[in-house]
């Protein structure tokens, strides 16, 4: 059985260090893991998607419409773009944060009212304050880390497990901040 994650979010978020952890805990666990990275303007505050597929056997990174087991959004209408991702019986986890993206800032459009609500009619979903929970851990760019221990916690896999690769793939100057997110996020 093979799982498939979308991680979503905007640039400068995280996104690539959630799915390192993601993909260094599940290899830990014995699994042949794909990432793929997918990169929109990250460094302009734009989408950026990264997939991960899990299991015995994994091919192709890829994950297409209707596919995604999990989809970890960093924020809100990011999370609303993926939603046709999502398998049946799969689940959003989203940082209920609102980032305007540049046609919003110029005026040339209204961020979408109502995103909660239109995503919670149609999928099994579980909202978080990312940010304030980033913040009690000590930085605000924990967010994606908060978001992995959300996950964690709705996951089969161990929480020491969790840990540890966090202990490995984290630099030391941010692990004490990155493990204080991960619990906030995993009791949340």
């Amino acid at each position: 059985m093979t799982k498939n994650i979308m991680i979503v979010g905007v640039g400068g978020q995280g996104t690539l260090l959630a799915s390192r952890i993601l993909g260094n805990t599940v290899i830990g666990e014995g699994y042949d893991v794909k990432v793929s990275e997918v990169h929109g303007m990250s460094q302009r505050g734009g989408s950026v998607v990264t997939y991960v597929k899990y299991g015995d056997k994994v091919y192709s990174p890829i994950i297409d419409k209707g596919e995604a087991d999990i989809i970890l959004a960093f924020e809100m209408l990011e999370a609303y773009r993926a939603l046709p991702f999502l398998k049946k019986g799969g689940k959003i986890i989203v940082n209920n944060q609102q980032i305007d993206p540049m046609p919003v800032i110029t005026g040339a459009a209204q961020y979408p009212a109502e995103i909660e609500e239109k995503i919670s009619a149609c999928a099994d979903s579980i909202f978080v304050d990312a940010l304030k929970l980033a913040k009690q851990a000590g930085n605000t760019k924990a967010v994606n880390v908060v978001l992995i221990g959300l996950m964690a916690k709705n996951s089969e896999i161990e929480y020491e497990k969790w840990v540890e690769t966090i202990k490995t793939t984290v630099p030391e100057k941010f692990l004490e901040v990155n493990l204080k997110a991960f619990d906030l996020g995993y009791n949340s």
